[in-house]
């Protein structure tokens, strides 16, 4: 029986034991203010990584990186009704710029009244089509391809860590472009961009497609989506990409004479990815010992642990595990120097092991005097803790060995995470099920979530789709996306009888 290192385990009490990898793991913690997070250092670094990846994937497609405020005029959301009637309920609004003491307590200024609200950035659309309307005049300022990194606040009712918080951390692209087919283009570049860094750097199979008309983003034409299953078999949006159409560049005025002369309306896209990948992440490849961070996006990807023991060999233990962390950092893994770090706090080695375990640091190496004096290390890999006999599966390797192995050791970290994450994805989606009973029966099976179904439907529209969404809504499903390159369908659609025209993902979802 191996004992673990969490008390609690994803079979047991899947949602307590995400909560308990991220307390164990040092990830974050609650900040005081309902639905917000303070983000510590291990888990602001794995942050840091996403950031260092996805932003030069974005800057490779020819985007650059600006800022925009967080306070946005009331008056820019009420140009777009639709837009705005999404995320009205989720506004934080600042109403007044000045405190004052009242019997002995603080109290907005009545004096202080801001003439026009400010809405704390919910997300950019209309703050940034504002700036496109000045900065586009004609055909030849068009595409403006621009991103920025920065925080935004959704006032949500029920949070979770990384997954749905008030505020979070993201990226937000925005295009404006001359003709629908440069826009929709950009729109699928960007999916692509996202899929491609989901699986090739967070190890996170997904599968990316296009939402249906009720999962659209407010004011958006069309939105896709890379979807992820995680192991409790829900689905968590990953990423989103919107064509936008002209529905922003009419209610902010964004037009260019084109090379005729004439006025046109551009068309516009935004796409983003947030904080909530890191959530993504836990639910993928931790375990019951707590986090696995993919090597690609690890802040450290091997920790040295010497076994100090307080006494006149720890200064010779000391220097031997410095020039191994030296030799690793004349290293390249992923195209970038080895990242490894020497654990020297003053912390008995079994609790440091342990703290990196929790962690989910790729590599963990413990040296001691025995190790020392054989030239060796003691190595443990995150993606196998254990042995087939239960043991924790530490192996002692030649000093020489390790670092000439390293580099390929972290690649087969990486393809292992996602490997394993691949199969069960995909031993989890069934196809098979043609009629709506078939797919209530599929949910109801066990008391858990099974994972997720792939069925026709004849992509109702209005008052018929919404029928469908209240049907799916009572048995708490979700449409997904309809997947690229999903096989054609044949057949009737489960919801409606009618002809099915296309294949869609339906699951439990976050």
């Amino acid at each position: 029986m191996i004992k673990h290192a969490l008390n609690v385990t994803r079979d047991g009490d899947f949602a307590q034991w995400y909560q308990t990898v991220i307390t164990e793991a040092d990830m974050a913690e609650e900040s005081g203010v309902r639905g917000c997070m303070v983000i510590r250092p291990w888990g602001y670094g794995i942050w840091e990584r996403i950031q260092r990846l996805l932003d030069d994937r974005i800057k490779a497609t020819g985007h650059e990186n600006c800022y925009f405020p967080i306070f946005i005029p009331l008056s820019y959301f009420e140009k777009e009704a639709e837009h705005v009637d999404g995320f009205a309920k989720e506004m934080a609004v600042v109403t007044h710029h000045r405190l004052i003491q009242k019997d002995g307590r603080l109290v907005p200024d009545p004096a202080a009244k801001l003439e026009e609200p400010l809405v704390v950035r919910p997300t950019s659309e209309t703050v940034i089509g504002a700036a496109f309307s000045r900065w586009v005049q004609s055909w030849r300022d068009l595409p403006v391809l621009i991103n920025q990194w920065a925080n935004v606040v959704r006032w949500e009712m029920r949070t979770r860590m990384f997954l749905r918080t008030a505020e979070f951390l993201w990226q937000e692209g925005h295009t404006a472009h001359a003709t629908v087919e440069e826009a929709r283009d950009e729109t699928l570049k960007m999916l692509e961009v996202y899929r491609s860094f989901a699986e090739d750097c967070v190890a996170m199979p997904v599968i990316a497609g296009e939402k249906p008309e009720n999962e659209r983003f407010p004011g958006a034409v069309e939105t896709w989506s890379i979807e992820a299953m995680m192991q409790d078999g829900k689905a968590l949006q990953a990423g989103t990409s919107h064509f936008l159409g002209t529905t922003f560049s009419s209610a902010q005025d964004i037009k260019f004479q084109n090379a005729s002369g004439e006025q046109e309306l551009a068309q516009t896209t935004s796409w983003g990815m947030s904080t909530r990948m890191i959530g993504g992440l836990i639910m993928t490849h931790g375990d019951d010992d707590g986090l696995r961070v993919p090597p690609r996006v690890a802040p450290w990807q091997v920790v040295i642990v010497p076994m100090l023991r307080d006494n006149d060999d720890d200064a010779a233990l000391i220097d031997y595990c410095k020039s191994i962390q030296q030799e690793l950092a004349q290293l390249s893994a992923f195209g970038e120097p080895v990242r490894a770090l020497l654990d020297l706090k003053s912390v008995k080695a079994v609790t440091k092991r342990w703290g990196w375990i929790k962690k989910g640091a790729p590599i963990v190496v413990e040296v001691g005097g025995r190790d020392m004096a054989g030239g060796n290390v003691s190595v443990i890999r995150r993606d196998r803790l254990y042995r087939e006999d239960g043991k924790l599966d530490s192996a002692i390797v030649a000093r020489g060995d390790f670092v000439e192995t390293a580099t390929a050791t972290l690649k087969g970290i990486q393809d292992a995470l996602f490997e394993q994450a691949k199969a069960r994805t995909e031993a989890n989606i069934t196809r098979d099920v043609t009629d709506f009973a078939g797919l209530e029966a599929f949910f109801e099976k066990g008391g858990k979530t099974p994972g997720w179904v792939e069925v026709n439907w004849s992509k109702p529209t209005g008052a018929e789709l919404d029928k469908v969404v209240e049907r799916l809504k009572a048995l708490k499903l979700t449409f997904r996306n309809v997947p690229i390159g999903a096989a054609p369908a044949e057949g009737s659609c489960i919801f409606t009888g009618a002809p099915a025209v296309e294949r869609i993902l339906v699951a439990k979802s976050y």
